[in-house]
């Protein structure tokens, strides 16, 4: 019997129609096969996932497999976004084991959840030196019946060896300049200066190092780290990877120039992309910054916001050719037949060279990624915005890819602090709206009465799985962002909860260390603990931030010494492997810089006011943290205490318990904000 049809996730329901008799993963699973006797074979997906749409449907939706699977196994499948810690524990162990990872995961278990054998994607017939997925299943069925010590003694090891794994945390001491200064080096030797980022192919959008790149160069005047920032973000925004049509990034470009993506579109890049590019804007002035930060928010409200005002996890990579055939990048792809069929020759000629469409093709089958590359021909711009209008509407009458509607309260907390930040620096109140509504919604339903989280909703229900490290970072992260923009306290009271929970839960007191789950969550083999950063920022270090912020915003002093403690592992990591360490640089970079706080004291409405607080908000001192309201308001801490100056607005610039006389002039705050700390 599969028992998927009731969960919340759409990739487990994306399999509830399978002929597998799949299990979620629960204790009455582990029970079943040690009931029956029988291995757990372990499947770990994503919706989104390509390949893991490819397996099930040769492998999970094939009844001879399904078969085999039911006599011979109990079948766990697992949504990697829904159960992170599950996820961590097992494909730590499958890189350990085979030096690679990747999703699909496919790994066997027995019933006491011990791992005794690996792999990821599996074809149904050997291919490539590969061992087909029947192949796999008749030798580990085998293995269980005939060799049962040996599986014993092998997942025995493992196990044993992945609890005795043990992090260097650095020390107690903070990161200083010369840290900072190591990764900045290690970053410029692995810099594609031809072609912007870091590494060869695939190549990521690496957003958390470009926010270090950014801050280190408002820091220090670093004129490298700004133009390995400037050109990476145009090189992106210029290539496949950013839907030129509808705004949006995909997940990765599969070659080293941004030319083809993998088409999938992730909530977690757009947030973190969409705040790149409006922080790229604060501190350049890029008019291209300022229109992709734009349109990649309009891209989240516009393609993946729910009825209930959060925002859906993912759109799929594939979608129907029009043919009935699901095909990877169908949506987005052109030719040039089918930009004459929408334009006419005229203006399909001039959408072919604006977006470099050829006869041969970018993709497959003669088909073109749209991009924008530099060129010498100046193009009318009135004319090029309609095209796009035309090739956008005439896109939208396809086949859409599916959307995979989970709300994820980490990533939900990335787009709540995107949105709010955006909206604030290009006066567009409607994104500070969206980012409300999707802070409602995590109060409302992914919160209980004791301010704890939920990873997961779906369609307003609220999923069974407790909320991890980072969900409790990147929401209070989010909220801070919020009481920054709208200087509403309840925004800074509700971090302030979640932050709490961190203290007690997730922090190991005698280290400072940081654990992904919380001391009373469920016990796994392990107790995932991972401060890299990867796709996101990691738990470790997106705690820190917000640990370091609303210690900032309230003077809570055990919430400084927890960030503090928690950046000794940037000390260690941040020289040797900067790339993924980039968001704990970049709180390294905020502390370095104090960080400032910053309290502009006026009446709502008030224009001088208002000139102060947007001057205070575009200030590029890395993660200043702001505070506006009324004269003696109690909204925020910030405020107290904080008078007008001869019956004016005023602002207010504290760093490292020293304050500066208060301004009212918005250029003074400017200039203040936009300095170096010498």
């Amino acid at each position: 019997m599969n028992r998927l049809a009731h969960e919340t996730s759409p990739y487990l329901l994306q399999h509830a129609d399978n002929p597998v008799d799949w299990w979620p993963w629960s204790a009455e699973a582990f029970d079943e096969a040690r009931r029956s006797n029988r291995p757990v074979l372990l499947s770990v997906g994503y919706s989104a996932c390509h390949w893991c749409h490819v397996m099930a449907h040769e492998s999970f939706e094939d009844e001879a497999t399904a078969a085999y699977l039911n006599e011979h196994f109990v079948s766990v499948k697992v949504d990697r976004e829904e159960r992170p810690d599950v996820d961590a524990v097992y494909m730590e162990a499958v890189q350990a084991a085979t030096g690679q990872g990747g999703w699909p995961m496919t790994v066997f278990l027995t019933p006491e959840a011990e791992p005794f054998y690996f792999g990821t994607y599996f074809p149904p017939e050997p291919r490539h030196g590969m061992a087909s997925f029947r192949q796999v299943l008749e030798g580990v069925a085998s293995a269980w019946s005939d060799r049962r010590d040996e599986v014993a003694e092998v997942a025995g090891k493992i196990t044993r060896d992945l609890a005795e794994r043990e992090m260097s945390f650095g020390d107690s001491r903070v990161p200083g300049e010369e840290e900072l200064a190591g990764a900045l080096l290690g970053l410029t030797r692995d810099y594609d200066a031809a072609r912007g980022g870091f590494g060869g192919a695939p190549k990521f959008p690496p957003s958390m190092v470009i926010e270090f790149l950014l801050r280190h160069h408002a820091r220090t005047g670093s004129e490298g780290a700004l133009q390995m920032a400037v050109d990476t973000c145009e090189r992106m925004a210029r290539g496949g990877l950013y839907d030129q049509l509808g705004g949006g990034f995909a997940r990765y470009s599969v070659d080293r120039d941004w030319v083809v993506p993998h088409f999938e579109k992730m909530l977690y890049d757009n947030a973190l992309l969409c705040r790149v590019y409006a922080h790229l804007w604060r501190s350049t002035g890029s008019e291209l910054a300022r229109r992709v930060a734009l349109e990649t928010a309009e891209f989240m409200v516009r393609e993946l916001r729910t009825v209930e005002g959060g925002f859906a996890s993912a759109l799929d990579a594939d979608s129907d050719d029009g043919t009935g055939r699901h095909v990877e990048g169908a949506y987005y792809v052109w030719t040039p037949a089918r930009l004459r069929e929408v334009l006419g020759d005229a203006d399909a000629d001039f959408a072919a060279r604006c977006f470099g469409v050829t006869e041969e093709g970018t993709f497959e089958e003669g088909a073109s990624v749209l991009q924008l590359p530099r060129q010498e021909e100046v193009f009318d711009a009135d004319r090029l915005a309609s095209v796009r209008e035309r090739l956008l509407a005439a896109r939208d009458g396809r086949p859409a890819p599916g959307r995979d509607d989970k709300v994820v309260a980490a990533w939900n907390g990335l787009a709540v602090a995107a949105l709010a930040e955006t909206g604030a620096y290009f006066d567009r109140p409607d994104l500070v709206e969206a980012a409300i509504g999707a802070a409602d919604l995590l109060v409302r339903l992914h919160m209980d009465d004791r301010a704890r989280l939920v990873r997961t909703s779906k369609d307003g229900r609220a999923g069974a799985h407790a909320g991890v490290l980072e969900d409790y970072a990147d929401v209070a992260e989010g909220f801070l962002a919020l009481a920054s923009v709208t200087g509403e306290g309840v925004w800074l009271e509700f971090a302030g909860f979640l932050l709490d929970h961190v203290l007690a839960q997730f922090t190991d007191a005698e280290s400072g260390a940081l654990y992904d789950t919380a001391a009373d969550a469920e016990r796994l083999i392990r107790r995932p603990q991972d401060p890299t950063d990867n796709a996101t920022p990691s738990g470790w270090s997106a705690a820190a931030g917000a640990l370091l912020s609303y210690s900032a915003q309230t003077g809570a002093e055990p919430h400084r010494t927890a960030a503090e403690r928690a950046l000794g592992v940037v000390r260690a990591l941040g020289p040797r492997a900067p790339r993924f360490i980039g968001w704990g640089l970049a709180v390294a970079e905020a502390l370095l810089d104090g960080p400032r706080e910053v309290a502009v004291v006026g009446e709502a409405g008030d224009p001088a006011a208002t000139a102060l607080r947007r001057a205070a908000l575009l200030g590029t001192a890395p993660g200043a943290v702001v505070a506006v309201g009324a004269p003696e308001s109690d909204e925020l801490p910030l405020l107290a205490g904080r008078p007008l100056v001869d019956g004016k607005p005023a602002a207010y610039v504290c760093r490292n318990f020293v304050c500066d006389v208060p301004t009212t002039d918005p250029d003074r705050l400017r200039a203040v904000l936009n300095g170096r700390n010498t």
